[in-house]
């Protein structure tokens, strides 16, 4: 092979890494809009706390708490969403967390509404932040046996009207018919007071149906 055909090789190869790079993460599904392109927190509203943080690692938003937060924290979309099927993969270190939907976000960073719970011996509630608490709930060992501890697990969370309908690794875990669910709002990713914790999020897409 001649230096110039070595060369151009080469040109041609370097293209194709650069190109690799600027992939996202993860390609969304037919009809699915990705929420996070796996890089950084473009597009997403942080709190403003100083003791809990959200980064991208790895292809994955990690949400991490010192132990000190005087009230649970969120990552939130500016954007509300009315129907619509989002989906995401969550991996738990420690501690609680949640996906909220259908919710509202205060000027102090408080966010309100229903949420898909991520904690141990709470996976597959449907809980509602500073409003009603506790709605709807799978039973709790059969709950358990869904999860991949300290791996990747995937909630699929469908919105239409005031139903709604949570998935855990493709099992339905909500069924819910409520009046008083809010007809739109925003996506927000939780961290939880109490000890210092961790918990990641990837693959995050959503399919607006309305």
């Amino acid at each position: 092979m001649s230096v110039l055909n070595r060369r151009s090789t080469l040109k041609a190869l370097m293209a194709g890494l650069l190109a690799a790079k600027s992939l996202p993460v993860h390609a969304a599904e037919e009809g699915f809009t990705s929420l996070f392109d796996g890089k950084d927190l473009t597009g997403w509203v942080k709190p403003a706390s100083e003791d809990c943080s959200f980064s991208v690692e790895d292809g994955a938003i990690v949400g991490r708490t010192n132990g000190k937060l005087k009230k649970n924290e969120f990552l939130c979309t500016p954007k509300a969403y009315g129907d619509f099927v989002l989906k995401a993969k969550v991996k738990l270190r420690n501690g609680n967390s949640g996906i909220q939907f259908r919710s509202a976000r205060a000027d102090d960073g408080a966010v309100a509404g229903p949420q898909a719970d991520v904690a141990d011996g709470y996976w597959g509630l449907l809980y509602e932040e500073r409003r009603r608490g506790i709605l709807e709930r799978y039973p709790k060992e059969e709950a358990e046996k869904l999860i991949k501890n300290g791996d990747w697990n995937e909630f699929r969370i469908e919105a239409k009207g005031k139903h709604v309908r949570i998935f855990i690794n493709g099992t339905k875990v909500i069924d819910r018919k409520d009046e008083a669910f809010e007809a739109k709002g925003i996506i927000a990713l939780q961290v939880h007071v109490g000890p210092a914790m961790e918990v990641s999020y990837k693959d995050i897409e959503i399919k607006e149906t309305n």
